[in-house]
């Protein structure tokens, strides 16, 4: 995050340069000359592993144009689609075209996919990898939509076996449903919900996939991680060479059990949001590189399916146009700087993905930037956000940090004053 000068040519960068140094234009291409205001900080753009955008079939929970717009204004310019909460979902090829049919040409950022692992496309992962999905996610617990049912102990394992002879990658929410309490209605007060999702239910599941990781060679991803006191057994399993990753998500980072307020059920998610000492855990666990990335799991619906019963709310916080800014101001907070994190947002998230030309500023990278504001204080207003529906969890937190533009291969797309002014994102597939 030294000052310096980057050349962009054809959408990728060719060289980055001390300030001032001088640049030679080539014939016939005039240089365009893109200057950042003092203070602010010029930054790869970000990705995004783990956004749920819901379109075909509950594209009045978000959409592809939405959802690209609320990533252009947080500095996300790459994204990749959760195979549900759409319909169909994507555990087909054929539900991957239509998700890429949905979304062609009505996106401002890049877009690649998941495919989805359920019961039904045991055995024929080979063939959504091969039309290109990232990976395949799969639940260990109900998923909540009945179109994506989970893998119970034994088709896991024959999951992990899958990936591990096609060279894939699984990622898991990992909840044991053995550890979780059934519920309908619990009423307002959130402990009653956190009850019902206790830390045993992440470790239980954790230490299956880590069992079946190390006797396959399995590469393996863990979602969304809550409970930090699962982190030492992933530790000791990436010690002892288990291809394993983990994710947590700015909401995990940000907020803690004792500030929820009762009905507050825009901050319901699964695993749920913990206590402060576990966010302090968790924290830790970035800091020293146990956890691997930040990503949003953006999860948003309708505003009416956020009842204010904790038990028959549904479950997800919608933040990926925030959940940068939220995490540097928690960042700012704990006196930490902002190339500790930066990598969680950016590289890590990459190399899950095997984008290697995407998170960072180098020669050969695209050129695909966030112009970033460390320093502005700004509280989140729901109404300014892009994504469909205006509930949050992160409405009124006083953030630290404004993006003030993101830059596509090179060119302008969005800015804090002007908004979106560019649709020029591209569809991406698996190397």
């Amino acid at each position: 995050m030294r000052p310096a000068a980057v050349v962009v040519r054809g959408g990728r960068m060719t060289e980055v340069l001390p300030e001032d140094a001088p640049v030679d234009a080539r014939p016939g291409h005039p240089l365009e000359e893109h200057q950042i205001a003092a203070g602010h900080v010029l930054l790869p753009g970000l990705v995004d592993s783990h956004v749920h955008v819901n379109e075909p079939g509950r594209t009045e929970w978000e959409g592809f144009a939405s959802a690209t717009r609320a990533a252009a204004l947080g500095g996300v310019t790459t994204i990749v689609d959760m195979p549900l909460n759409s319909i169909p979902a994507t555990t087909t090829v054929d539900a991957l075209e239509v998700k890429r049919a949905s979304a062609r040409g009505r996106v401002a950022v890049d877009v690649g996919f998941w495919g989805g692992a359920v019961p039904a496309s045991l055995g024929s992962l080979d063939t959504l990898q091969d039309a290109g999905v990232f990976g395949f996610k799969c639940f260990t617990a109900p998923s909540g939509v009945d179109e994506f049912p989970h893998l119970d102990a034994d088709q896991l394992r024959a999951a992990i076996e899958e990936v591990a002879r096609i060279d894939g990658l699984l990622i898991v929410h990992a909840e044991d449903p053995e550890h979780l309490v059934p519920h309908d209605a619990l009423g307002p007060r959130y402990a009653d919900f956190l009850e019902t999702r206790p830390a045993e239910a992440e470790r239980s599941a954790i230490a299956r996939v880590i069992d079946g990781a190390r006797a396959t060679g399995a590469r393996v991803h863990v979602l969304h991680l809550s409970d930090a006191g699962a982190l030492p057994m992933i530790r000791a399993a990436k010690d002892d060479g288990v291809a394993i990753t983990v994710e947590t998500c700015p909401h995990y980072l940000a907020f803690e059990a004792a500030a929820i307020p009762d009905g507050a059920t825009a901050f319901k998610c699964c695993p749920p949001i913990r206590d402060d000492r576990n966010r302090d855990a968790l924290w830790d666990g970035l800091l020293d590189g146990t956890i691997d990335m930040v990503v949003s799991d953006h999860s948003p619906s309708t505003a009416d399916l956020k009842v204010d019963d904790w038990g028959l709310a549904w479950g997800g916080i919608a933040g990926l146009q925030v959940g940068f800014r939220a995490v540097w101001t928690e960042a700012s907070r704990r006196g930490l700087t902002l190339d500790r994190i930066l990598p969680a947002f950016t590289t890590g998230p990459a190399m899950l993905l095997g984008t290697a030309d995407r998170g960072r500023i180098a020669p050969g990278a695209l050129a695909h930037l966030a112009v970033f504001d460390p320093d502005a204080i700004e509280t989140i207003e729901v109404a300014a956000l892009a994504h469909r529906n205006q509930v949050s969890a992160f409405a009124g937190l006083e953030a630290r940090g404004r993006v003030v533009e993101t830059i596509l291969r090179g060119r302008r797309i969005a800015s804090a004053d002007a908004g979106v002014t560019a649709v020029e994102g591209e569809l991406i597939a698996r190397a």
